[in-house]
């Protein structure tokens, strides 16, 4: 689907990751880490109450934005 690092495709990713932790990955065709992103997004903004989780939406948008397919 995207052509590499810094392509359309990842950062259309990443924004949506910005968003909804996960969400990038799924649209790059990543399950399984879409799936850990969001519910390890969920996990940290439950055990922090709600004060820690927007680190995770970084980590989710920063990961989208630098894959690379093999």
């Amino acid at each position: 689907m995207t052509a590499g690092q810094g392509s359309a495709g990842n950062v259309i990713a990443a924004l949506a990751s910005l968003f909804i932790p996960g969400l990038g990955q799924l649209v790059q065709g990543r399950l399984l880490a879409a799936i850990l992103f969001f519910a390890g997004a969920g996990l940290v903004w439950f055990i922090s109450i709600g004060t820690l989780g927007w680190i995770m939406h970084l980590w989710s948008a920063l990961n989208a934005a630098l894959w690379r397919p093999r």
